[in-house]
């Protein structure tokens, strides 16, 4: 099956390195992010990706063509794995991108997720869990850290406090989908936006299954995100390691 990593946006959240390099290369303890989300796939198995770029893909090709040969193979923990490296433009959208990769990847199921965000999900388990249900997409919903402690006020006293439970923020989109080729027809063009009309039309007709994951998830939208990953990986504490 091959795996889609959506790795073009221009990362502005994040300017204080997406001004220099694109998001996906950003580094968590000397490893691009990009690299160790592709990790997670080839733990189980999937070695077949094609990574949609666009924000300075011209880095993110140089990275890889310095240490692919002349296919396409490159070596991660000593495996070999196939990395497609596409420039899917500049302005283009999520929803555009996946889209120009439409003949690439054929008419079979392919896994899609975001160049920006690990976990300790179990990539075996969602594609059975997708196969399962025969619906047109499966996401994988994650928990919200949650960062903020609550308080209980009764006028000017607070009568409680307590360090928010994250089973309170509700699920959330976690990227790490399964998708059937029949969803490519979801996505009008470049400047379509993958989670607005494809996704909520496709859930609006019963065609969405939710992998429910209460393990481990972060992604990498702020300078906090990238510092909490880094520290963690400092210190061999890495949750999304399998």
């Amino acid at each position: 099956m091959k795996t889609i990593i959506l790795a073009g946006g221009f990362g502005t959240r994040l300017s204080e390195y997406t001004d220099v390099i694109p998001k996906p290369m950003v580094m968590i303890n000397r490893k691009p992010i990009l690299i160790r989300v592709i990790n997670i796939f080839t733990y189980y198995g999937f070695k077949d990706f094609y990574l949609a770029l666009g924000y300075k893909a011209e880095l993110v090709s140089s990275f890889f063509n310095s240490q692919i040969n002349q296919s396409t193979s490159y070596k991660i923990n000593n495996e070999n794995i196939n990395i497609h490296l596409i420039d899917t433009g500049l302005e283009t959208m999520t929803g555009g991108r996946v889209r120009r990769l439409k003949e690439d990847i054929g008419n079979e199921a392919f896994l899609l997720t975001y160049g920006d965000g690990v976990g300790d999900i179990d990539i075996g388990e969602l594609v059975k869990f997708h196969k399962s249900h025969k619906k047109m997409v499966t996401v994988t919903a994650v928990r919200p850290p949650a960062r903020f402690g609550a308080l209980t006020i009764e006028g000017d006293y607070v009568t409680n406090f307590e360090e928010k439970n994250p089973l309170s923020e509700g699920w959330i989109n976690g990227g790490f989908f399964v998708i059937e080729p029949e969803f490519f027809d979801f996505i009008k063009d470049d400047q379509t936006i993958l989670e607005r009309n494809p996704l909520e039309n496709v859930a609006n007709q019963g065609q969405m299954c939710a992998y429910k994951h209460e393990g481990f998830w972060q992604c990498m939208d702020t300078k906090r995100d990238k510092d909490f990953l880094e520290e963690s990986s400092l210190i061999g504490d890495e949750p999304w390691k399998t």
